[in-house]
């Protein structure tokens, strides 16, 4: 193994991953022979993991198809009108980056495949390159009228209001005295529902306000509505969140091929720390993870360099040891080495095509304390909790009670900082949640992070594993498969 060397300020010469430990990594057999023997006995219980790295354009167009069809029964005649970063890129898969820039897309109820773009130049070729009828641009936030300097006008001028812009769009279009579908319910991405903001027992499932007609009075709709004086709009995010939160076949089958390339980087980063050993920066751990992972899925997924190919590919390593395993949600840089008698977590996220979602474990290393043994059992047996009560018709706060009643019998309520986990999509965080508060009834198709921590500031060590649940008809399954066993996780260096 080898000697990182102990200087008390390591220089970034220290933070790089070791290339020859990078090779004895890769062809290391003890973490892979491990895995492959989880993978071989789990293989039947999980989706087949998707040979494509994208959901090709037709899903979409499908999708958007049972969007309108559910906004036809409010009454929307003119056409849906999406804006959060998120509800776009579900419903067109138009991956894009979001600033300050208004980015929108107006999808009409009188054209079956119809996609209709309003966004800033800078997009002009990712948007004009794919699902694309018509689109209309602006120059940058914030334009000007006739401000072009791409086509030679430089002239500064008064500001354009970009939200009334969207609706005198849709007025020259001849949609200004139809009803519009709008994403404008912020409190849908917190799980709150329409008539569920005082709800005693909330449930996304459960009956809601429906969304009627209305003429937005604020805001950026409301500056939309001003420029068309004739028109309704329906509220639709709830429609677009319960659509979101419900994966299909070939999303399941994605996020599985995302998590089985995780499950791999955690073989090799075990593999990398064994041969390493004691004094490797945290920091290094995690970036030969990273550059491991990404050459290991490049190999497999053809990159031309243009829009749309490869895309929603994300591979985000994170390691940390020591002290700052103690807190949920450390602000301390994580550049610590890793010493013996160390909590040491390896934590991210990998997502393929958009799909993927969280895979962290947490290990002990030698020699440790009986009561770092016992708290870390306890976790792990949490997180076999929570995903064994991740089946459809249960609630989140049912998964909750079952396992924070665990940690709670087992001496470990003061060690318990949070929720044991969160609905996960392409935004990370999604709802519903495993909260004691959350009573959304689970079905078939969600996904839910699976991270039960325990936490002791006082003793300076934490473990939180985590995983992608799918919840199924029976039970939910793990759909990461590194083991959290204790040949995996306590280690001797």
């Amino acid at each position: 193994m080898s000697d990182a060397g102990h200087c008390d300020n390591p220089g970034p010469r220290e933070a790089r991953p070791d290339e020859r430990a990078m090779v004895k990594a890769e062809n290391a057999t003890d973490s892979f022979t491990l895995l492959r023997r989880e993978q071989q006995r789990r293989r039947d219980q999980l989706p087949e993991a998707a040979d494509f790295h994208r959901l090709p354009l037709s899903w979409y167009k499908d999708e958007v198809r049972e969007i309108k069809r559910e906004a036809q029964a409010r009454g929307i005649d003119g056409g849906i009108f999406l804006t959060n970063r998120w509800n776009l890129i579900y419903a067109t898969g138009l991956f894009h980056s979001t600033t300050e820039r208004p980015f929108a897309c107006f999808l009409p109820m009188d054209e079956e495949d119809a996609c209709i773009w309003l966004h800033p130049y800078l997009d002009e070729s990712l948007v004009s390159g794919w699902w694309c009828t018509d689109n209309y641009s602006y120059f940058d936030h914030h334009h000007a009228p006739g401000a072009r300097p791409n086509e030679g006008e430089t002239s500064p001028g008064p500001t354009v209001n970009l939200f009334k812009w969207w609706g005198e769009v849709l007025q020259e279009l001849g949609y200004g005295d139809r009803t519009i579908g709008i994403d404008a319910g912020g409190l849908c991405e917190l799980g709150i529902m329409p008539g569920q903001e005082d709800a005693k027992h909330l449930d996304m499932f459960a009956e809601i306000d429906t969304p009627g007609p209305s003429r937005p009075g604020g805001g950026p709709f409301g500056l939309m509505a001003e420029a068309m004086p004739d028109a309704q709009f329906v509220d639709i995010y709830d429609i677009m969140i319960r659509r979101r939160m419900l994966k299909d076949d070939m999303e399941n089958a994605l996020t599985q091929r995302a998590m089985d390339y995780w499950s791999e980087i955690h073989a090799f980063a075990r593999n990398y720390l064994l041969e390493r050993g004691p004094g490797i920066l945290d920091w290094e751990l995690a970036n030969a993870a990273t550059e491991w992972g990404m050459h290991r899925i490049m190999q497999d997924i053809p990159n031309s360099g243009r829009p749309h190919d490869a895309v929603g590919i994300e591979v985000r390593v994170g390691c940390r040891s020591g002290l700052v395993t103690a807190y949920p949600h450390p602000n301390q840089i994580r550049w610590s080495r890793i010493e013996r008698g160390d909590a040491m977590q390896l934590a991210g996220v990998v997502r393929i095509g958009g799909y993927g979602g969280e895979q962290y474990r947490s290990f002990l290393i030698g020699p440790w304390s009986d009561y770092r043994e016992r708290v870390w059992e306890v976790h792990t047996e949490s997180y076999f909790i929570e995903a064994e009560e991740s089946c459809a018709g249960n609630t989140g706060a049912k998964v909750a009670e079952a396992v924070h009643r665990h940690q709670v019998e087992n001496g470990c309520a003061h060690l318990i900082y949070h929720r044991p986990g969160h609905g996960e999509g392409m935004e990370g965080h999604q709802p519903p949640y495993h909260a004691l508060g959350d009573h959304t009834v689970m079905h078939e198709g969600m996904h839910f992070s699976n991270e039960p921590g325990l936490y002791d500031p006082e003793n300076g060590f934490g473990f939180n594993h985590g995983n992608n649940i799918l919840v199924a008809k029976e039970t939910g399954l793990q759909m990461g498969t590194a083991p959290t066993d204790k040949q995996w996780c306590l280690l001797q260096l």
